[in-house]
């Protein structure tokens, strides 16, 4: 009888311990970490075509986050910094010149897309029509002032010294017709101002912003096989020895799909340019 209690007991004892191996949950699986990206840009087109990268990049695990900015210093000085990781918002020769006055450390990881400058009316609709004395608006940085200026020589509206190219400014007028006033500014300021000045020459990104098209609004715009475009491919940017990180390489790819070339065709009106 003891025997049978005792055998009864040690199978009742092995039931319990095997369901209560059963019934036990299993470890959970450990969450993938998402890596996070922040790249600096000004609104349009630059965060723009990112909004569309961030949902590509989210499907690999990327959180991409977009930090705008409205001016052209910040966000270098952001990435210098390394309180981003990239930017977005600028081109080759900006790049150039900001870096030796800057004492930054910043280099081209990849070419994006181009934006064609315009010719905007303000106070007079057609370049014919630009009284003696017309006051034209320019972007007041050096790269972005040269481009301008060989925008308006090739409208005939000014000449330039022979051979200064990129490198013009205002100093380097030799002609000057109807003797126009080049109105230097920063170029976040150059759609306000078309009110006040005859024309002004505009940056696309700040022309977008303004509700600009450079087909349908413009008198002037930059001939794609202008120096200018050849030279002022909008670039990646990161600080050296951040070319070949993996969130950057993976920003690239992004931006460099069909789904960004897409978008940009149709959205921009020929105001930015993809180059891939």
């Amino acid at each position: 009888m003891k025997k049978f209690l005792a055998l009864t007991l040690s199978l009742v004892f092995c039931i319990a311990l095997l369901a209560g191996c059963g019934t036990k949950t299993p470890p959970a699986e450990p969450e993938t970490a998402t890596t996070v990206i922040k790249v600096a840009a000004t609104p349009a087109p630059h965060a723009e075509i990112l909004e569309v990268a961030k949902s590509i990049l989210a499907e690999e695990g990327i959180d991409l986050q977009i930090v705008e900015f409205t001016d052209y210093i910040q966000p270098n000085l952001a990435t210098e910094s390394g309180d981003v990781d990239a930017n977005y918002f600028q081109h080759i020769d900006y790049l150039n010149s900001f870096n030796p006055s800057n004492n930054t450390h910043l280099v081209n990881a990849a070419e994006i897309h181009y934006e064609p400058y315009g010719l905007y009316p303000g106070k007079t609709a057609t370049i014919e029509e630009l009284a003696d004395g017309a006051q034209i608006a320019v972007p007041n940085d050096p790269s972005n002032e040269a481009r301008a200026l060989l925008l308006l020589e090739a409208q005939g509206i000014i000449k330039l010294a022979e051979g200064v190219g990129l490198a013009a400014t205002a100093l380097d007028i030799v002609e000057n017709p109807k003797n126009v006033e080049i109105v230097e500014m920063e170029a976040a300021s150059l759609p306000g101002a078309l009110s006040s000045v005859d024309m002004a020459v505009i940056n696309g990104n700040y022309a977008i912003g303004a509700g600009l098209s450079v087909a349908n609004d413009s008198v002037a715009v930059e001939d794609a096989d202008s120096a200018a475009a050849a030279q002022y491919a909008n670039i990646i940017v990161v600080k050296e020895g951040n070319e070949n990180n993996e969130a950057v390489q993976a920003l690239i790819k992004a931006l460099k799909s069909d789904t960004v070339r897409d978008f940009i065709n149709n959205t921009y009106d020929g105001a930015v340019v993809p180059l891939f």
